[in-house]
Protein backbone atom coordinates (compact mmCIF):
# COMPACT_ATOMS: atom_id res chain seq x y z
CA UNK A 1 0.00 0.00 0.00
CA UNK A 2 1.41 3.47 -1.14
CA UNK A 3 2.08 6.18 1.44
CA UNK A 4 1.59 9.35 0.18
CA UNK A 5 2.90 12.42 0.93
CA UNK A 6 2.21 16.41 -0.13
CA UNK A 7 5.51 18.30 -1.17
CA UNK A 8 5.04 21.67 -1.56
CA UNK A 9 7.76 23.80 -3.16
CA UNK A 10 8.05 27.79 -3.79
CA UNK A 11 10.27 29.65 -6.10
CA UNK A 12 10.97 32.90 -7.89
CA UNK A 13 9.59 33.94 -11.54
CA UNK A 14 10.18 36.70 -13.60
CA UNK A 15 7.15 37.76 -15.02
CA UNK A 16 7.09 39.44 -18.69
CA UNK A 17 7.16 43.20 -17.11
CA UNK A 18 10.54 42.52 -15.23
CA UNK A 19 8.93 41.67 -11.88
CA UNK A 20 9.57 38.69 -10.10
CA UNK A 21 6.31 36.87 -8.63
CA UNK A 22 6.60 33.79 -6.07
CA UNK A 23 5.03 30.38 -7.44
CA UNK A 24 3.63 27.78 -5.11
CA UNK A 25 3.31 24.55 -6.32
CA UNK A 26 1.88 21.19 -5.04
CA UNK A 27 3.20 17.43 -5.60
CA UNK A 28 2.09 14.11 -4.41
CA UNK A 29 4.85 11.73 -3.76
CA UNK A 30 4.82 7.70 -2.97
CA UNK A 31 7.32 7.40 -0.88
CA UNK A 32 8.92 5.28 2.52
CA UNK A 33 9.47 8.56 4.67
CA UNK A 34 9.18 12.33 4.66
CA UNK A 35 13.13 12.22 3.89
CA UNK A 36 12.66 9.95 0.57
CA UNK A 37 9.81 12.02 -0.02
CA UNK A 38 11.90 15.22 -0.08
CA UNK A 39 14.83 13.23 -1.80
CA UNK A 40 12.03 12.47 -4.60
CA UNK A 41 10.84 15.51 -4.69
CA UNK A 42 14.25 17.28 -5.34
CA UNK A 43 15.05 14.38 -8.15
CA UNK A 44 11.30 14.82 -10.03
CA UNK A 45 10.92 18.69 -9.54
CA UNK A 46 14.92 20.09 -10.39
CA UNK A 47 14.55 18.87 -14.06
CA UNK A 48 11.80 21.62 -14.97
CA UNK A 49 11.92 24.21 -11.94
CA UNK A 50 14.81 26.65 -11.49
CA UNK A 51 16.47 27.26 -8.38
CA UNK A 52 13.20 25.96 -5.81
CA UNK A 53 13.30 25.22 -2.08
CA UNK A 54 10.79 22.62 -0.35
CA UNK A 55 8.44 24.54 1.99
CA UNK A 56 6.76 21.32 3.19
CA UNK A 57 6.20 18.02 3.27
CA UNK A 58 2.86 16.30 4.87
CA UNK A 59 1.61 12.92 4.99
CA UNK A 60 -1.87 12.75 2.77
CA UNK A 61 -3.95 10.07 4.05
CA UNK A 62 -5.55 8.50 1.08
CA UNK A 63 -7.62 5.22 0.56
CA UNK A 64 -6.79 4.86 -3.09
CA UNK A 65 -5.85 6.93 -6.18
CA UNK A 66 -7.74 7.06 -9.40
CA UNK A 67 -5.74 8.22 -12.60
CA UNK A 68 -7.23 8.67 -15.72
CA UNK A 69 -5.43 9.15 -19.03
CA UNK A 70 -8.15 10.75 -21.15
CA UNK A 71 -8.20 14.20 -19.74
CA UNK A 72 -8.26 15.98 -16.61
CA UNK A 73 -5.27 18.39 -15.11
CA UNK A 74 -7.06 18.84 -12.06
CA UNK A 75 -7.31 16.71 -9.26
CA UNK A 76 -9.72 16.93 -6.91
CA UNK A 77 -10.09 15.00 -3.59
CA UNK A 78 -12.98 12.91 -2.49
CA UNK A 79 -14.35 12.26 0.90
CA UNK A 80 -16.34 8.30 0.39
CA UNK A 81 -18.01 7.30 3.39
CA UNK A 82 -20.00 3.91 3.75
CA UNK A 83 -21.31 1.77 6.35
CA UNK A 84 -20.44 -1.36 7.77
CA UNK A 85 -21.16 -3.59 10.34
CA UNK A 86 -18.68 -5.18 13.09
CA UNK A 87 -18.55 -8.49 14.66
CA UNK A 88 -21.58 -7.35 17.42
CA UNK A 89 -23.91 -6.50 14.46
CA UNK A 90 -23.05 -2.88 14.95
CA UNK A 91 -23.15 -0.51 12.54
CA UNK A 92 -19.70 1.48 11.42
CA UNK A 93 -19.11 4.35 10.01
CA UNK A 94 -15.93 4.34 7.44
CA UNK A 95 -14.56 7.59 5.96
CA UNK A 96 -11.79 7.37 3.22
CA UNK A 97 -10.52 10.27 0.96
CA UNK A 98 -9.27 9.32 -2.60
CA UNK A 99 -8.05 11.37 -5.27
CA UNK A 100 -8.98 11.44 -8.76
CA UNK A 101 -8.04 13.79 -11.96
CA UNK A 102 -11.09 15.33 -14.17
CA UNK A 103 -12.04 18.24 -15.60
CA UNK A 104 -14.31 19.71 -13.69
CA UNK A 105 -16.61 18.44 -10.30
CA UNK A 106 -18.84 16.85 -11.77
CA UNK A 107 -16.54 14.85 -13.68
CA UNK A 108 -14.50 13.89 -10.82
CA UNK A 109 -17.56 12.51 -8.54
CA UNK A 110 -18.74 10.27 -12.52
CA UNK A 111 -15.46 8.83 -11.90
CA UNK A 112 -15.22 8.11 -8.18
CA UNK A 113 -18.75 6.23 -9.00
CA UNK A 114 -17.18 4.52 -11.68
CA UNK A 115 -14.26 3.30 -10.30
CA UNK A 116 -16.03 2.05 -7.19
CA UNK A 117 -19.06 0.90 -8.40
CA UNK A 118 -18.34 -2.84 -7.71
CA UNK A 119 -17.76 -3.02 -3.89
CA UNK A 120 -20.67 -4.86 -2.77
CA UNK A 121 -21.94 -1.99 0.17
CA UNK A 122 -23.29 0.50 -0.82
CA UNK A 123 -21.59 3.94 -0.23
CA UNK A 124 -21.58 7.87 -0.69
CA UNK A 125 -19.15 10.33 -1.78
CA UNK A 126 -20.16 12.96 0.51
CA UNK A 127 -17.32 15.89 -0.65
CA UNK A 128 -15.84 16.73 -3.69
CA UNK A 129 -12.97 19.73 -3.64
CA UNK A 130 -10.35 20.80 -6.04
CA UNK A 131 -6.67 20.40 -4.87
CA UNK A 132 -3.85 22.23 -5.30
CA UNK A 133 -1.76 19.33 -6.90
CA UNK A 134 0.03 19.63 -10.49
CA UNK A 135 1.33 16.20 -10.19
CA UNK A 136 1.76 12.70 -8.76
CA UNK A 137 4.66 10.69 -8.80
CA UNK A 138 4.11 7.06 -7.86
CA UNK A 139 6.73 4.96 -6.73
CA UNK A 140 8.54 2.84 -9.84
CA UNK A 141 10.80 0.29 -8.65
CA UNK A 142 14.53 0.77 -10.97
CA UNK A 143 16.41 -2.00 -11.72
CA UNK A 144 20.15 -2.03 -10.55
CA UNK A 145 23.26 -4.45 -9.87
CA UNK A 146 24.87 -3.01 -7.45
CA UNK A 147 29.03 -2.62 -8.81
CA UNK A 148 30.08 -5.56 -6.78
CA UNK A 149 27.25 -7.97 -8.61
CA UNK A 150 27.14 -9.58 -12.14
CA UNK A 151 24.47 -11.34 -13.93
CA UNK A 152 23.81 -14.86 -13.08
CA UNK A 153 24.73 -15.55 -16.69
CA UNK A 154 28.03 -14.19 -16.40
CA UNK A 155 29.00 -16.28 -13.45
CA UNK A 156 27.74 -19.34 -15.03
CA UNK A 157 29.44 -18.65 -18.51
CA UNK A 158 32.85 -18.61 -16.44
CA UNK A 159 32.32 -21.97 -14.68
CA UNK A 160 32.40 -24.02 -17.59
Amino acid sequence: MPSWYQGKIRYQQQDPTGKFKTINEAYLIDAVSYTDAEARLYKEVAANTPDFTVTAISRMRLADLFHFEEGGETWFKCKVVYITEDDKGREKRIVNQMLVNAENVKQAYERIELSLRTMLIPFETTDVNTTKILDIYPYVEEERIPGNLKPLSEVIGQEE
